[in-house]
């Protein structure tokens, strides 16, 4: 390994959430203790809605948490806000965790390339909500989790990873649900690190990209 790799400070992380934040718990694990150690660190968390359990979470944690009420606010507006506040603690990553918000133009273009999302299906099959209804509904015997870049399309940006999620004997829409989540907590620290560390690309296609190692 060369000098520069080794000396090269962690990646700044700025992890949006709208709810719980499961996904950002699971981050934050592989951050202090896992695939993310000593590559990436917790600049801030930052949800649109101001009691969203998770910004409780990601205080007991010790990180510093940020928060703008988006409702009843112009979307362009509200996201111009929102970028000045995440330019204030100098992200070089943008992960979205469940941030339920249709990004703008405004947010997207100021952060150009560095958006992460993650999506639980295929996003050339499924776009938008309700993922794992739509794989329930359609007893569909594996459905695949998605990391990608955000473009100003509805899930259309770049995909840098798909893992499989084998929903075969699924007796429900929570079981969907479970298995899904328990891909999902353990591929997005995968694939952020593969990406911090230059082994994925904007333009892998989904036809190459590489499942979660078991």
């Amino acid at each position: 390994m060369s000098e520069a790799a080794t000396t090269r400070r962690p990646a700044r992380l700025a992890i949006l959430l709208s709810g719980r934040g499961s996904n950002m718990l699971a981050l934050a694990r592989e951050v202090r203790a896992g695939v993310l150690q000593g590559l990436a660190e917790v600049a801030v968390v930052f949800s649109n809605i101001p009691e969203a359990p998770g910004l409780a979470a990601a205080a007991e944690l010790g990180f510093a948490t940020a928060s703008i009420d988006s409702r009843g606010r112009k979307r362009s507006e509200f996201d111009a806000e929102v970028v000045a506040k995440l330019q204030e603690f100098q992200p070089d990553y943008i992960v979205l965790a469940g941030y339920m918000r249709i990004l703008s133009p405004t947010f997207i273009r100021a952060f150009a390339g560095r958006i992460l999302n993650i999506h639980p299906a295929d996003t050339h099959q499924h776009q938008g909500l309700h993922a794992y209804e739509w794989a329930w509904e359609n007893r569909l015997p594996e459905t695949k989790i998605t990391v990608h870049l955000v473009d100003e399309g509805l899930d259309t940006g770049p995909v840098l990873a798909q893992a499989p999620v084998d929903l075969r004997g699924a007796q429900s829409l929570a079981d969907v649900e479970r298995r899904g989540l328990a891909v999902e907590h353990r591929f997005y620290a995968d694939t952020l690190a593969r990406l911090i560390r230059g082994e994925l690309h904007p333009q892998t296609p989904a036809s190459t990209a590489t499942a979660l190692p078991q």
